[in-house]
C-alpha cells in the first residue's frame, strides 16, 4: 500500500467573533482546542478548507 501525503495543520488563532461557516471549518478539519496540530491527507478538499481560514490556521512543516 502506498504511503499517502499528509499535511499538518495547527489551529493558533481562536474562534471568538468568527462567522459561523468558519466554525464549522475549523470543526470539519478535527481542531478541538487552540494550539493543535493534526495531520490530513493532502486533498484539494483539505487545501480548501486551509484557503477558507487561513487567518486562523496554519501549515506546519
Amino acid at each position: 500500500m502506498a504511503s499517502e501525503k499528509t499535511i499538518k495543520l495547527q489551529y493558533f488563532r481562536s474562534m471568538i467573533c468568527t462567522p459561523v461557516k468558519h466554525k464549522l471549518v475549523i470543526k470539519g478539519l478535527g481542531f478541538t482546542r487552540l494550539n493543535q496540530i493534526v495531520e490530513r491527507e493532502d486533498t484539494p478538499s483539505i487545501r480548501g478548507m486551509v484557503k477558507k481560514v487561513p487567518h486562523l490556521v496554519r501549515v506546519v512543516e
